[in-house]
């Protein structure tokens, strides 16, 4: 049986506001494909025309991503090459995108890409704040338990921490995230490459004060700085130095590990030296 050229999925960026942002590329992309997926057609329609693109376009988003995502994919088998958009920035990237991309590298088609804006990571360059690690976590659930579950996990992180918000829900979130988190450096990044573009540096206390005298508007991305390794050592500590000594050894010794060794790793959790422990437990001994 003869094989047939498949086609190939583009996933192509579009402005998060600027409309001046859309590459040459993306622009010569979505005129040459068979096929347009759209996450909202009737807000991309006005995008395409005001580039004088005809080509069809079809919807795809959240609530028929997998059903339609297999009608993608046989087109895309049939050689039809597509273009995927989401109403703003990257899509795949905290989109139903990352679905059809998925379930293409399954089906051995093609998938390229033609990068542009994406918000979190123009935030993260506006923020000032350290780039090299970051943490994504888009819009933060609604359900309270899996919210609960990644607060917990966000209270330990290290890396600077990225949040969406809408404006209606930005004081909310930020009481949550104050009292969970303790009050931060935050950054709050909004309408990004817009007329009111907003790069405003402060704390959560700061802010929650600010934005209980203006209601927020726009839309959000929050920036948090994370846990130096200092304080997550110095709470780690506190949680040792509140165990006796014996039960700090027990901890280690328990697991098989020698007593010598075990001491060696107690004088580092409490950061002291290692003759202190040993003297210490034969001072309690005798």
């Amino acid at each position: 049986m003869e094989e047939t050229n498949m086609g190939t999925l583009y996933l192509c960026a579009t402005p998060i506001g600027n409309l001046e942002d859309m590459t040459y590329r993306v622009v010569r992309l979505l005129k040459e494909v068979d096929l347009i997926a759209a996450e909202d057609t009737r807000n991309s329609i006005k995008l395409l025309n005001h580039f004088e693109i005809k080509t069809p376009m079809t919807s795809y988003h959240e609530f028929n991503k997998i059903e339609k995502a297999h009608q993608l994919i046989q087109k895309l088998r049939e050689g039809k090459d597509i273009a995927l958009i989401t109403d703003a920035g990257m899509p795949g990237i905290s989109d139903p995108g990352e679905d059809l991309v998925r379930l293409c590298h399954e089906a051995g088609i093609d998938v390229s890409i033609a990068p542009g804006a994406c918000a979190c990571v123009s935030a993260l360059a506006l923020s000032g704040m350290p780039s090299r690690r970051f943490c994504f976590e888009a819009f933060l659930p609604k359900d309270k338990q899996l919210k609960k579950d990644i607060y917990e996990q966000l209270k330990t992180e290290s890396r600077t921490i990225i949040l969406y918000e809408a404006p209606h829900h930005l004081k909310k979130t930020l009481q949550e995230l104050y009292d969970q988190l303790g009050n931060r450096k935050i950054t709050l990044v909004k309408e990004i490459t817009k007329r009111y573009e907003n790069v405003f540096v402060t704390t959560f206390a700061e802010a929650l004060d600010f934005y209980n005298r203006q209601e927020p508007r726009g839309e959000y991305v929050i920036l948090i700085e994370g846990k130096s390794f200092a304080e997550q050592r110095d709470e780690e500590r506190k949680n040792w130095e509140m165990m006796s000594l014996e039960e700090h050894m027990a901890h280690y010794e328990n697991q098989g590990i020698a007593r010598k060794d075990a001491m060696k790793l107690v004088a580092k959790d409490r950061g002291v030296s290692k003759r202190d422990v040993y003297n210490e437990l034969v001072r309690r001994e005798s």
